[in-house]
């Protein structure tokens, strides 16, 4: 479906433009020039104005298509087809200097992902899947880690801030992963955790309090790419649920164990 409804190469180009405007403005971005949404929440005019510039291109690749977007809020979100975008990806890294930051730009079709795409900026690095299709970083296939030894486990999460009382289960959670598992990663972007999630580079991502545009694109790299993606608790909720849990079998199951055990499911 997607190869009739929207021009793939015309898509990466969009991409690709909106992150040469990202990395310009990296080299030069001042702490100073940060605003926040909350309290440890930051947004930059980078943010903002890369959004502004996907929105057009998806606009005049796909006129019918609504938009759920991280910094305007989109429009039309009862429409079949959807464009699910964050422009700017580890806002935070962005604005500290360190050079981990991805766009992520979805399509669903009745609320589900059909095609994403997660580029990482700084690493010139596109990761993309079709619904049925496979997962690719460029031209290269992607597969999950088959990895079912706890000892070489790599498990990637963020640290929840939203809401610090849960921290206390999360933190539990955290403990037994780290006491059980290889080693544990925080790096400060989803799209871009589920992107190597997909690429094998890590072997499982679990992570709450996120929004669509933080895992549309890269829930489906992971489900493409033969790896398992579902909420805590192994459902299908992780699109709008908040929690998402993505990896290759073997992982996932093991470290929902571990969030069960913790009481997060």
């Amino acid at each position: 479906m997607v190869d009739t409804v929207v021009s793939l190469p015309a898509l990466f180009h969009a991409i690709r433009e909106v992150g040469a405007y990202l990395h310009r403005e990296f080299k030069q971005f001042s702490r100073s020039r940060t605003e926040y949404k909350t309290a440890r929440d930051p947004v930059s005019y980078a943010d903002r104005q890369a959004e502004a510039i996907l929105q057009a291109h998806c606009a005049r690749l796909l006129p019918e298509a609504g938009f759920i977007l991280e910094e305007s809020g989109g429009s039309d979100h009862e429409k079949d087809l959807l464009w699910v975008i964050d422009p700017l990806d580890g806002t935070k890294n962005f604005v500290h200097g360190i050079p981990l930051f991805g766009i992520s730009v979805a399509l669903l079709h009745h609320r589900r992902p059909i095609l994403g795409v997660v580029y990482a900026v700084p690493q010139d690095e596109i990761f993309w899947a079709i619904r049925g299709g496979g997962a690719y970083c460029g031209e290269e296939r992607l597969y999950v880690s088959e990895t079912d030894d706890p000892d070489k486990l790599l498990v990637v999460t963020g640290f929840m801030y939203r809401e610090p009382e849960r921290a206390e289960r999360y933190f539990h959670a955290l403990n037994e992963i780290m006491r059980r598992f290889g080693g544990l990663r925080r790096l400060g972007s989803a799209a871009l955790d589920l992107a190597y999630v997909a690429a094998g580079r890590l072997d499982v991502f679990f992570e709450m309090d996120l929004n669509p545009w933080d895992v549309a694109a890269g829930a489906l790299l992971v489900a493409e790419a033969g790896g398992v993606v579902t909420d805590f608790s192994g459902g299908e909720n992780f699109l709008f649920g908040g929690r998402i849990l993505a990896g290759g079998k073997w992982a996932h199951q093991a470290v929902q164990t571990v969030l069960e055990q913790s009481g997060l499911s």
